[in-house]
Order: structure tokens, then sequence, then C-alpha cells
């Protein structure tokens, strides 16, 4: 799923736009969300270093100490990858815009046909964008690699446990395996783990906690599996042998 948050110091037009946004996942069956607007810069900014956030609409004139402009300088220092949408009346800031790597600028009054191009636009880019996302098959849901806990294997399909939500696809490990990151390894005939995102390690078995409810699974009879996973949980270097 992509998380969009959005900022304007108006609330009629913030009401607006995310209620537009809305319509067109619920149009395109696009698995993303307005996760949180605000009036407040400063709620925004810490909203945004603190919780997964994808893509951001923000207006330049804030009516504040802080514009859109050093809003989107400051974001940009804390995630690099994070889509920037500026939206704005005045439009001799266009180029400015442009500095903090924007995806896109939208002169006010947003129109809805106007949106529905960079929102298509933005899901093309996304899907070409291997590195940062898992695009499921026959669909239009993106997952980030970040969230994925695991993935297994049921029958025909995949199951993807992330930690917002289950998601489910008909697809095979050797169709997905090439294009995942070197995080992600196959630690059992029905299981792929994230590495990066195990929580506890006991004796063989990997352990992840979501929903406040802990999930195991059990390892390979492999030495080099164990030792890979075991030293990014403790954070160690070492030296297979």
């Amino acid at each position: 799923m992509l998380n969009f948050a959005l900022c304007d110091d108006n609330e009629s037009i913030l009401a607006r736009l995310s209620k537009m946004l809305e319509s067109l996942f619920i149009k395109y069956n696009f698995d993303c969300k307005v996760s949180f607007t605000s009036v407040d810069p400063n709620s925004f900014l810490a909203y945004v270093i603190n919780n997964p956030v994808d893509v951001i609409f923000l207006d330049i004139d804030l009516k504040s100490n802080i514009n859109g402009l050093s809003l989107a300088e400051t974001i940009r220092k804390y995630n690099k990858n994070i889509y920037i949408i500026f939206t704005t009346a005045h439009l001799e800031y266009g180029l400015m815009a442009y500095r903090y790597k924007t995806f896109d600028y939208l002169p006010k009054p947003v129109s809805v046909e106007r949106l529905e191009v960079t929102i298509s636009r933005l899901l093309e880019d996304i899907a070409d964008t291997p590195c940062k996302y898992l695009k499921l098959a026959n669909s239009n849901t993106f997952l980030t690699y970040d969230s994925i806990y695991f993935i297994k294997k049921d029958g025909m399909k995949l199951i993807f446990q992330t930690h917002e939500k289950i998601y489910s696809s008909y697809d095979s490990f050797a169709n997905i395996l090439p294009s995942l990151p070197t995080n992600f390894v196959r630690c059992h005939k029905s299981y792929i783990v994230n590495i990066n995102n195990i929580q506890n390690i006991v004796n063989d078995r990997i352990m992840f906690c979501f929903n406040a409810i802990w999930h195991e699974i059990r390892f390979y009879d492999r030495k080099d599996i164990f030792v890979m996973c075991t030293a990014t949980y403790l954070c160690i270097d070492i030296h297979i042998i």
C-alpha cells in the first residue's frame, strides 16, 4: 500500500484534495490511501519523519514561518525517495520547486483531470522503480520492500505479510526471487523472509511480531542462512565458514 500525506493551510482545500485522491484510488483500484492531512507544517513534518509515507502533497504558501519549499528541503534530508508534489496558486514558484526533486507541480485550483494525470504518471514511475517497490502480480498494489516481513508460499498463491496487513497474489517464488533485494532470504521451502525485519531468533526459529501476536518460521538445515539471519539481527559482522 502507498501512503499519501497532504499539507495545506486551507482546510477546505485539504479536504477537497483528499476526497479527489480517494476517488481516484477507488476508480482505478489503486492500493493507496491518504494516511495524514494537516494545516500545521510542524505536525506534518513530525508525521512524515516518523511514519511510512510514500507521497506528499505540499502547498507552497502555508501562511506560516515555514513554507512548502523549506518543508520539502527538510523532508528530503530524511527521505531521499519520497515523492513530492507541490500545489500552489503562485506560479512564480515553479522553477524553485524543482530544486527539491519534485515529481510534479499542480497549479491551484487543482482539477480532477489534472490530478488524474499526475497520479497515473506517479504509479507508472513507481512501477519502474524496482529497487524500492514490489508490484503484486495482476493488480495495482505496490508494496515497499521495507514493509514486508515475510512471503509465504500457499499453493498457487503467495502471501505477503506486511506491517499493515496481509496481501496475496497468484505468483511463484521462482518469478519474484530474482527481483527481490539481497535482504530477502529463502530460509524454508515455503518462506522468504526480510532479514532486516527480524525481531528475535530462538534456536532454529525466526520470530516476527505484529498485531501483538508472535509468528515463527523455522530455518532450513543450512548454516549459511542461519548465520546470515543471526548476524543481521544482532547487527554484527561475521565470516561464514
